[in-house]
């Protein structure tokens, strides 16, 4: 998948300004940037849940307008930041959704396999048959990574997964966001606030400001003081943990 000059305005203002990149396949890729930086508007864009305004969007040799909704969503999943759904749902429920583009709503053998792997995988087997808003929010957050991999895309994509999430839920939804890509080969797209767990978990990092691409490239190349000066206008330090790059401002 690769975006090209993408546009998108709102009352006159350019909200993305004339993005360009490549998604590398069985990736980690994490959107960096402060507030109102456009982030949240590519991804949009991306998911066909935002129209832009000119620009290309090429998924799978197509441009992603030209794909049927039902056959774009076996190859390309995305969780938002806020998933209010008013339903009384069971966990084993809402992760079944995931097998709608494929089931129709009449879950097959195969299909009830896959969901039942995807409750394990994410090791909400205590938690399958009660409802989702008797649940933490950490518990909340994995039952709906668990529908995404029920729905089994190569292509997830998530805006702002660790919202509203305690630093250990936070952590462990970034680890579950590694097993994702090392495990189950996704691709796998986020958008983040927090720029040292886009530093410790992703492969590479693409950095927005004011609507456009400041940097993208491997996490080395993006995770550095002088770059995030530029994006956040703050001074960083960086250091190494683990051979991976982290921050801390000042």
């Amino acid at each position: 998948m690769f975006v090209k000059e993408l546009i998108k305005k709102y009352d006159g203002k350019t909200v993305v300004d004339s993005v360009s990149f490549d998604l590398p396949k069985g990736a980690v890729i994490s959107l960096i940037g402060p507030n109102g930086a456009g982030k949240s508007t590519v991804m949009g864009i991306i998911s066909r849940l935002i129209a832009r305004d000119s620009g290309c969007v090429d998924f799978e040799g197509e441009d992603i307008s030209s794909w049927k909704s039902k056959e774009l969503s076996k190859r390309l999943a995305i969780l938002m930041q806020s998933n209010n759904i008013q339903m009384k749902l069971t966990v084993e429920e809402l992760v079944a959704f995931g097998r709608f583009p494929y089931s129709g709503g009449r879950l097959m053998a195969e299909d009830k396999e896959i969901v039942d792997r995807a409750i394990s995988y994410m090791e909400l087997q205590e938690f399958r048959m009660r409802f989702i808003d008797e649940l933490s929010g950490g518990q909340r957050q994995r039952a709906y990574i668990a529908m995404v991999i029920a729905q089994d895309t190569e292509y997830i994509l998530l805006d702002e997964p660790t919202n509203n999430l305690d630093i250990y839920h936070a952590t462990n939804m970034m680890k579950i966001v590694r097993r994702l890509c090392d495990e189950l080969g996704k691709t796998v797209v986020l958008v983040l606030h927090e720029i040292n767990y886009a530093a410790f978990y992703s492969d590479y990092i693409c950095a927005f400001v004011d609507g456009k691409i400041a940097k993208f490239g491997t996490v080395k190349e993006v995770m550095t003081k002088e770059t995030l000066a530029e994006i956040y206008k703050v001074d960083f330090e960086i250091m190494e943990i683990a051979g991976k790059p982290l921050s801390i401002y000042y």
